[in-house]
């Protein structure tokens, strides 16, 4: 991608920047710019965060007497300490309170087409239930709770009771077989699983249940299973152990539950990321962390407001699904939680939600935007999409021609594309594209405020005009607390290039006009011909050819090069086509950078939020161990790849 020739397609209006939630967070604090609050920010978090619990007026039992310590250093810093608070108070009970409790929380909708709403009232009173429910079955503060459900409202129910009972949440994936699952159950030493009977993908049934016995017979920490029918299986409930989710409701009291005001870094939320190598990360993160970070990016950034009703097409086992139920809670905006595929019956089922249910804030990875792309514009006519007023995306690098789709097709040339990137370990952005600042494709306009980012080149200076690494000097909530029983892990991961410096993993790049860009993992760069090249440089390139839908790169050891270059690309027409896309790449990159071989595939294996696993490709190309496959939604993909590895060694 040629990141100068890039123009700005978006503006936003005079009106528009006034009347955001950042632009009246600017004029509160006397600020002119985003600059400007970026610059004070990093000076001064304390500050920063201060300002931004105000903001949100985070209910507090106790006031906080210290915004930020670091006496530990700034791996370990703590936040807001003294303060007690709980997140089911900030994100269900206070709206309750303040007279939203017949506004509309979620609304769900099935594969099959079933819809049920929840008002914040109807949410809170099941949270309730289920709150008193756990106690009375003996869980603990800081018991952990797998949540194995699901993208339905009794995930959130879960999430939120356990919040209430002060125990650990444990969101896991609902596509894992029981060996992933398992392996999570055993890490977190999980005492209570809640899973589902079953649901639908494509019309076919998969039961949860099942897989979720498998799991908990490897799990000796796991002594009770809550199950939830939405399928109407009976799956067969063990004696002792099992327990009706519906019926532990009823039973339970109908009274109120007293949420527990805890200090303000108790436990809340463990959710686990894979590593490239080893076991799953288990990113611990508390109630003024994760939380907290995905309320103000959804404030800063996408502009969510309180009348908003927001959907993002993601699972509950993902960063982005608790990200979405915290963060669009605690703004008291209204939820649409689909359980299901995006092209089942047919790809215009996303467009047919947003237009029913007046979706105005919707999020989507590239990939994903890609398929629905590969169906045409047929899919989109038809349909009013005129609610929608903000898009997002996130998950891995944009090419331009999808990016210019999702905001010609989708959003008319009129919403924002909010282009986000951060992680699990981050709570959410580190950077991200604004509701009140032009828009390039594929770009970023940099960090969000209180995140102290560089890009820095391989002595650790900051650069511009340079591919570095992504990097951040000061501490933010959302940080993760470490990794669970692996203190030594998170430092060696985060903190051990460069003295006080969060190092991400990722390769980024800022043009002449101060947009951002990511390139891709740094662990995925490819150095060829003397040139460091990120892979979704060569991908972008082969995309924008016509016949190619999707692409990998990856770097290969070369006795002479080093590294030579790899490509997998799916394509509407694969007769013939790689020694043409050779040459494609070539014109466009020089002859020096030519892939060495191109491969026509039928998929490219990818997590469930869209997130192509090069690490996993190049390992089965060269038939290296590929480390944790447990988050790959289709690994039969890798097969082919693996094939193709053996092929060229003969």
């Amino acid at each position: 991608m040629d990141y100068q020739e890039q123009p700005v397609v978006w503006n936003p209006t005079q009106e528009m920047i006034q009347e955001s939630r950042l632009g009246k967070f600017l004029q509160v604090h006397h600020l002119d710019s985003l600059a400007a609050l970026r610059e004070r920010a990093q000076q001064d978090p304390a500050w920063f965060w201060d300002a931004v619990v105000k903001m949100l007026d985070w209910p507090f039992e106790t006031p906080y007497h210290e915004v930020l310590d670091q006496s530990e250093g700034i791996a370990w810093a703590r936040w807001f300490v003294g303060g007690t608070s709980n997140l089911a108070t900030a994100a269900v009970d206070r709206h309750v309170k303040s007279g939203l409790g017949e506004k509309i929380a979620l609304i769900e909708e099935t594969e099959s087409g079933r819809v049920t709403r929840w008002s914040y009232r109807e949410l809170q009173e099941a949270a309730d239930r289920l709150a008193h429910g756990l106690e009375a079955l003996g869980v603990q503060e800081q018991e952990r709770i797998a949540v194995y459900l699901p993208m339905g409202a009794e995930a959130v129910v879960a999430m939120l009771a356990a919040a209430k009972i002060a125990a650990i949440v444990v969101p896991i994936f609902s596509g894992y077989g029981a060996p992933a699952m398992a392996t999570r159950l055993q890490d977190a030493g999980a005492s209570v699983v809640i899973t589902a009977d079953g649901f639908s993908r494509r019309g076919r049934t998969v039961a949860m249940k099942q897989v979720a016995d498998e799991a908990v017979s490897a799990s000796p920490s796991v002594r009770r299973v809550i199950v939830v029918n939405r399928l109407d299986l009976h799956p067969p409930m063990q004696s002792g152990r099992d327990i009706d989710y519906h019926q532990l409701l009823a039973q339970a009291p109908s009274a109120s539950y007293p949420t527990k005001a805890v200090p303000a870094e108790t436990p809340l939320l463990l959710i686990y990321t894979s590593g490239t190598t080893g076991r799953p990360k288990g990113a611990l993160h508390p109630h003024l962390g994760f939380p907290l970070k995905a309320a103000q990016d959804l404030w800063h950034a996408f502009d969510l407001r309180q009348e908003d009703v927001f959907f993002w097409y993601t699972d509950m086992g993902w960063m982005m699904g608790p990200w979405m139920v915290y963060g669009g809670l605690v703004t008291g905006s209204t939820l649409v939680l689909y359980d299901g595929t995006p092209d089942f019956p047919d790809p215009g089922r996303l467009w047919d939600m947003i237009e029913r249910h007046r979706v105005s804030v919707f999020g989507i990875s590239p990939t994903a935007i890609r398929g629905l792309m590969a169906h045409g514009d047929e899919h989109l006519r038809g349909h009013s999409l005129d609610s929608l007023r903000i898009l997002g995306s996130s998950g891995e690098p944009w090419n331009p021609d999808p990016w210019n789709w999702f905001f010609e097709k989708v959003g008319g040339s009129r919403c924002p594309i909010i282009n986000y990137s951060g992680g699990t370990e981050i709570s959410g952005g580190i950077l991200s594209a604004f509701a009140t600042e032009p828009q390039k494709p594929c770009a970023f306009n940099g960090p969000i405020p209180g995140m102290a980012a560089e890009v820095v080149d391989e002595e650790g200076r900051p650069v511009q005009n340079q591919v570095g690494e992504l990097v951040i000097k000061a501490p933010w909530p959302g940080m993760t607390r470490g990794f669970w029983n692996n203190r030594e892990r998170y430092l060696e991961s985060y903190w051990s290039r460069w003295p006080d410096t969060w190092v991400h993993g990722d390769f980024a790049y800022i043009d002449a006009d101060g947009f951002w860009y990511i390139l891709g993992r740094s662990d995925d760069t490819i150095k060829l011909a003397g040139k460091r090249l990120g892979p979704a440089e060569v991908e972008s390139i082969l995309v924008s050819h016509p016949a190619v839908v999707e692409a990998a790169a990856i770097g290969v050891p070369d006795p002479v090069k080093g590294e030579s270059l790899v490509c997998f690309v799916v394509a509407q027409s694969s007769q013939g086509i790689e020694e043409e896309l050779k040459q494609y790449v070539a014109h466009h990159m020089g002859k020096a950078l030519m892939p060495s071989h191109v491969y026509c595939v039928g998929e490219l294996p990818k997590t469930r939020n869209g997130k192509v696993v090069r690490r996993a490709i190049r390992s089965s190309y060269l038939g290296t161990s590929a480390g944790d496959l447990s988050s790959v939604e289709n690994v039969d993909a890798l097969d082919v790849i693996h094939e193709a590895g053996m092929h060229q060694d003969a």
